[in-house]
């Protein structure tokens, strides 16, 4: 049954080759692309079909990874590619990732694409847990990747339960804690809303920055086995070998830099180290598979060629490149600055149109106020007005009656005469009749000072009102002046602004002042990293109260007692390379 798979897979082989073509899939971390191959091309063929796709030119630090049996395997670029052991089945599936990792990526990562890569690959690695992170560096790195995906917080946008269904966190961290989905999005949105005014770019390099200084960032572990047999891991990093406890792969008990290391080799499991020193004694282990030597050679190799080129002087093609990216950074500087001030005169134009619609507001309820003043005082005046008209009806009624009380005294005295006793009766009669009439005439004379007054009253009223008529008209006149429907050039002229405003020339004096700012940043990156700082053992205070000794993992254990200790990645690798060489290798031996 082998003899006979194995000529299958003979016959498949001869079949792919007399083929013209073969079709393979790239897989990279944000999409799938497909390409039909010639059967003569060597690896650097599809690999530089790949990147001229993405547009890459930082091609160092990239490769094509392909699954063989229980391990992986790196395309080489010197061979055919059928002529490797690449899967047999079409199309043949590479995914395309970063192989090696900078040592700053600040520093080193020139393209926007290149930096974009490396963000997406750390991000899978840390969500997958691949790397190793503390919760207060996830929550930080997680409010970064939000800042990268969604621009700048804004309130009325990113409202609670946007980040729903984001995977944002490790598993380890969610289930380390007695936290709510809810009360996660709290503390990340808390972190993005910190980030205005960062670009997408500057968002993915400060996720990078902070990524860097995890303790199992970039590094490849391989199982291997010392002269006395004992387990252990290798790993290999931008800043050399490292060798590792199985159960501790955060901390290193002992490293070896790239500039100590003369020469690398191996021969089928045995791999062998040779020191700069030529005194001190080769570093030598084993591995469990051929296969995995090719790969930690590889790695070397790779790792150790880019280690001592970023120690000399920059090609012709990086320096090109550095100067292309510093141009179209000072450019989207520029245009940034540009759209800011759009946006500042926007917003005062904005700001100045509410106010207007305030001020307009304003006036007509005080031209409603005047109107109802003034239908008030109409209704006074008429009321006034009545009032008058019912005081001379009035008087005009006492005075009727006083002159009947006239003609009943003249008719009284003339029937005096008839009789003495009626005479002395209607003298009795006659003054009560006059006393009656000059009450009746005072009266009158009352009423008619009442209605005098009536009439000033009135007046008055019709002069209010006269009054009120004149200010409802200046208040009309003031409502339309602020109408929001006047021309444009009925605006006031505090909030008009032209066209030239708004434009910006991309002239030396903005690359030069860029360059001074790219200058000052440099000077303040010790303050940003103590604000980092800062800010991680801040969010790590928020949330301590809330966590679940019992879960913590053993790397979340070392971790703690590495950071109580003050060790970090930086500090442990200068300590243990101020050991020599010597004594390095001897610890290895014996541990």
């Amino acid at each position: 049954m082998a003899s006979a798979l194995a000529a299958k897979m003979g016959f498949n082989s001869l079949m792919r080759k007399q083929a013209r073509n073969f079709n393979v899939r790239i897989c990279t971390m944000e999409s799938d692309m497909e390409f039909s191959c010639e059967v003569k091309w060597k690896g650097k063929d599809l690999f530089d079909l790949v990147c001229r796709t993405l547009g890459l030119r930082e091609t160092w630090f990239f490769g094509l990874q392909y699954n063989i049996k229980d391990t992986v395997a790196w395309l080489k670029l010197e061979k055919r590619v059928l002529d490797q052991e690449v899967p047999k089945e079409e199309p043949i599936t590479f995914h395309f990732l970063a192989k090696f990792y900078p040592e700053n990526a600040e520093e080193e990562l020139v393209q926007d694409i290149t930096q974009h890569l490396f963000f997406l690959q750390v991000k899978k690695k840390i969500l997958e847990e691949e790397i190793h992170c503390p919760p207060e560096a996830s929550v930080l790195l997680a409010s970064y990747a939000v800042h990268a995906k969604y621009g700048d917080y804004d309130p009325n946008i990113h409202k609670p339960g946007f980040l729903a269904e984001e995977e944002l966190l490790p598993k380890r961290v969610i289930n380390l804690y007695q936290m709510t989905a809810e009360m996660w999005e709290e503390r990340i949105t808390a972190c993005y809303a910190e980030h205005r005014g960062r670009t997408r770019d500057e968002a993915e390099m400060e996720y990078l920055k902070i990524a860097q200084d995890l303790d199992m960032y970039g590094v490849n572990y391989f199982l291997i086995r010392n002269k006395k047999g004992t387990d252990l891991l290798l790993g290999v990093d931008a800043l050399g070998l490292h060798i590792y406890e199985p159960e501790n792969r955060l901390t290193p008990k002992c490293s070896f830099p790239w500039n100590e290391i003369r020469n690398i080799s191996y021969s089928d499991k045995e791999f062998t180290i040779k020191p700069l020193d030529k005194k001190t004694n080769v570093f030598k282990f084993n591995s469990s598979r051929l296969r995995v030597n090719k790969l930690i050679l590889q790695l070397c190799i790779g790792n150790h060629d880019l280690f001592m080129r970023r120690r000399r002087v920059d090609s012709l093609e990086v320096q090109q490149m550095k100067a292309q990216a510093r141009e179209e950074r000072a450019r989207k500087q520029v245009e940034r600055q540009r759209l800011q001030r759009e946006k500042q005169l926007r917003e005062e134009a904005e700001r100045a149109r509410d106010e207007l619609e305030r001020r307009l507001i304003q006036l007509q309820d005080e031209a409603h106020m005047a109107n109802e003043a003034l239908l008030r005082s109409e209704q006074t005046a008429d009321l006034l007005a009545e009032k008058a008209q019912i005081a001379e009806e009035e008087a005009k009624l006492l005075a009727q009656k006083a002159a009947e009380a006239e003609t009943e005294m003249q008719r009284i005295k003339v029937s005096a005469i008839r009789g003495q006793e009626e005479r002395r009766l209607m003298e009795q009669k006659m003054l009560e009749a006059e006393m009656l009439a000059l009450k009746m005439a005072e009266e009158s004379e009352r009423r008619a000072q009442e209605a005098e007054q009536l009439k000033q009253d009135l007046q008055e009223a019709r002069e209010s009102e006269r009054r009120a008529k004149h200010k409802l008209l200046e208040i009309t006149s003031k409502a339309v002046y602020v109408s929001p429907g006047l021309p444009p050039d009925n605006m006031p002229p505090d909030v008009s602004f032209s066209r030239e405003n708004l434009s910006f020339d991309f002239k030396d004096t903005d690359m030069k002042r860029l360059s001074m700012e790219i200058e000052k940043e440099k000077v303040e990156y010790m303050e940003k990293s103590k604000h980092l700082q800062e800010q991680l053992n801040e969010l790590k205070t928020e949330i301590e109260s809330l966590k679940l000794k019992e879960r913590e993992t053993p790397l979340d254990i070392i971790h703690n007692q590495n950071t109580e200790q003050g060790t970090s990645k930086h500090s442990n690798f200068k300590k243990l390379t101020l050991q020599s060489t010597k004594s390095r290798v001897a610890f290895f031996e014996e541990l």
